[in-house]
């Protein structure tokens, strides 16, 4: 990867992270909306479309800080574990999990269980999908360190957006760092030339060697 490839990837992760949020709080953030449309206020309505655009940037840059120790990361835990790596990651995800229903619930005890088990299940869920993409387009053994990336790495990046009181700003933020971690997973190994190369079109034009004549 050069260069040139590194700084498109950034910045397109960094606009898709921008355009998801402000995309996500058209419909959290809908009352904050409608207060300078009736009556209209341009001004104020422009300053609410930069602020929340740039909350995007700042959970895109969140999302590819977290993509890029997971890297390191992933090469740490081979050195280490080696064979043994990806069962520790199955094993980190399982805790993961866990601690999206455990520690929610308790910290808001009038929100029932179910939310925050359904919560974890569609992240679950979700990460499963994408790192079935990523193993059919690249390797099986890929799929366990997309799942950990995507479920594992997600929520530790999310948790600065789940201490805030409210729900409104954890929304904000998931959808962001989902979007920002899936579109890094897929396009690495794009960049990165591991796509089967295709073959050439062009003809090639069978010349017959010429014989020189033997002596007599």
């Amino acid at each position: 990867m050069n260069t040139r490839k590194l700084v498109r990837f950034f910045l397109s992760t960094f606009f898709l992270g921008g355009l998801v949020g402000l995309m996500t709080s058209f419909f959290v953030k809908a009352e904050d909306y409608a207060q300078y449309l009736s009556p209209f206020n341009l001004w104020e309505l422009f300053g609410l479309v930069m602020f929340f655009l740039g909350i995007g940037f700042v959970f895109s840059a969140v999302s590819q800080t977290g993509f890029f120790a997971y890297l390191f990361l992933n090469r740490l835990g081979l050195g280490i574990f080696r064979i043994y790596w990806p069962t520790v990651q199955v094993v980190l995800i399982a805790f993961v999990i866990f601690d999206l229903v455990y520690f929610p619930a308790r910290a808001m005890e009038d929100v029932s269980v179910f939310w925050f088990i359904l919560m974890a299940l569609a992240i679950l869920g979700y990460g499963w999908v994408v790192a079935s993409i990523k193993a059919k387009e690249t390797k099986r053994s890929a799929f366990i360190p997309a799942l950990f990336l995507m479920v594992a790495i997600t929520t530790v990046e999310w948790i600065p957006g789940m201490q805030v009181e409210g729900t409104d700003y954890a929304i904000l933020m998931i959808f962001p760092l989902l979007a920002c971690n899936t579109y890094q997973l897929l396009m690495l190994h794009r960049l990165q030339g591991d796509e089967p190369a295709k073959e050439g079109t062009g003809k090639q034009k069978n010349t017959p060697a010429k014989v020189k004549p033997g002596k007599a």
